[in-house]
């Protein structure tokens, strides 16, 4: 077992190590060759899906027209605020507990504040333009900026409280860890019996 005097000899790269091995049961640890598939997928996918994006939004420019009658327009927006107010109160909820699920809904929320701000804005008449435009830069647009910023000051912070992000370094810096061959390593030798040698006592 480490002691007190033996973690504070170490480098901030030894203590980041250590911390990291130890954040995650060793038992549990994925295999490093079916991470970096399932990464390779989903990666995958979603360059196929920009890249689909891509004509159909060209498509959409050329065709849909400039007005069109929606129907089902009142629940449609009824159903988006109910949605922005769940994540809204969640968000708040989560930061009064400190829970890290708050750099999820902040960052959701920041995001469909935009939204909100976008749409509200190029589907208004000339009547609501004017006020659908101060709305938007008055309240929408900064509020989604503070809860999308403070997504990544949070994701910052606790990265750098865990040794993984130098000092001076951005949120764009984190790396998703993957298992070393250290960690494979300890699953083997955890997954032998331990000889018991309370017997012949």
């Amino acid at each position: 077992m480490l002691t007190d005097d033996q973690i504070a000899a170490m480098t901030p790269a030894e203590r980041r190590d250590l911390i990291t091995r130890l954040a995650r049961p060793v038992d549990d640890i994925a295999s490093t060759r079916w991470l970096r598939r399932t990464r390779e997928i989903r990666i995958t996918r979603i360059v196929l899906s920009a890249l689909v994006l891509v004509p159909w939004t060209v498509y959409l420019a050329v065709t849909l027209p400039r007005a069109y009658v929606a129907h089902n327009w009142d629940r449609t927006w009824v159903g988006f605020d109910v949605l922005l107010l769940v994540l809204l109160a969640s968000t708040a909820v989560l930061g009064y507990l400190r829970r890290q699920l708050v750099m999820l809904t902040s960052f959701a929320t920041g995001v469909l504040l935009l939204c909100d701000a976008w749409f509200d804005v190029m589907t208004s008449d000339d009547v609501d333009r004017t006020w659908s435009a101060v709305t938007a830069l008055l309240v929408e647009i900064p509020l989604a900026v503070l809860l999308i910023s403070g997504a990544f000051q949070m994701l910052r912070l606790i990265a750098a409280r865990l040794w993984s992000l130098p000092s001076g370094a951005h949120a764009w810096d984190i790396r998703i860890p993957l298992p070393s061959d250290c960690d494979s390593a300890v699953r083997r030798r955890r997954s032998r019996p331990v000889p018991d040698r309370s017997r012949g006592r």
